[in-house]
């Protein structure tokens, strides 16, 4: 097969996982993608499909597809660089895909557990995405300082660098707001000065508040105490 035979088999097999139902709702949480874009296919669902097509000599023609058609198309293509156990692929193939994320669903299926082994040389990485001009590069690059900084490698500069980004992008400052949160939540005493110093702008300043309050792994006084800190405009 060559690869456009392997793109329209991947499509018909994605749309023999379609739910309408599902797709009528999901396309409202990504309103960056044109509902036409979305086959309406649940996670689970294209998770077990990726960990079966991953296996295949036809997955490394479709990572070559790009740009692809449909919002599943990309998840796929996410889930199949997760599955790369190769440092220097993996991240060759990230470098070629994320340009094309456009929204923040896609952005975030992508955990890439595998990096944490290689933490010392990926976050030379991170930090030039949170560099980027991109928004959904940008929101990647924090993401992964969430997933894989914020324990016992956690560094304050860090924290800095995310404190530091400024940007018109909702979903970048969701993102920023997102990473704070459950940096209190690891990191309490190290983090809670970026808020009493408002280190941050103030959306994220208050938006980070809101989502720590609404954790559960924020404490009752820590909670009490952080609601005394929001801005008021």
């Amino acid at each position: 097969m060559n690869q456009e035979e392997i793109t329209r088999d991947v499509q018909k097999r994605l749309f023999e996982m379609r739910d309408t139902g599902y797709r009528d709702f999901h396309a409202r949480l990504i309103p960056t993608v044109k509902k036409e874009k979305i086959i309406g296919i649940r996670t689970p669902m294209i998770r077990k499909f990726a960990k079966e097509f991953g296996k295949t000599e036809e997955s490394e023609m479709f990572l070559k597809a790009l740009p692809h058609q449909y919002y599943e198309e990309n998840n796929l293509h996410g889930l199949l660089i997760e599955q790369i156990k190769d440092y220097d692929k993996c991240l060759k193939e990230l470098e070629r895909f994320l340009p094309y994320i456009d929204n923040w669903a896609t952005c975030d299926l992508l955990a890439l557990h595998m990096m944490k082994k290689h933490r010392d040389i990926y976050i030379r990485e991170v930090y030039r995405w949170m560099g980027s001009d991109k928004p959904y590069t940008i929101r990647f690059g924090i993401s992964m300082l969430m997933r894989h900084y914020l324990d016992e490698e956690f560094k304050p500069e860090y924290a800095e660098k995310v404190a530091s980004i400024r940007s018109e992008e909702y979903y970048v400052n969701m993102m920023r707001a997102w990473y704070f949160a459950t940096a209190l939540a690891k990191q309490y005493e190290k983090i809670l000065p970026f808020l009493e110093e408002q280190r941050m702008d103030i959306w994220t300043h208050n938006k980070t508040i809101q989502k720590s309050i609404e954790s559960y792994r924020i404490t009752k006084e820590q909670k009490d105490f952080l609601r005394t800190l929001r801005i008021r405009k």
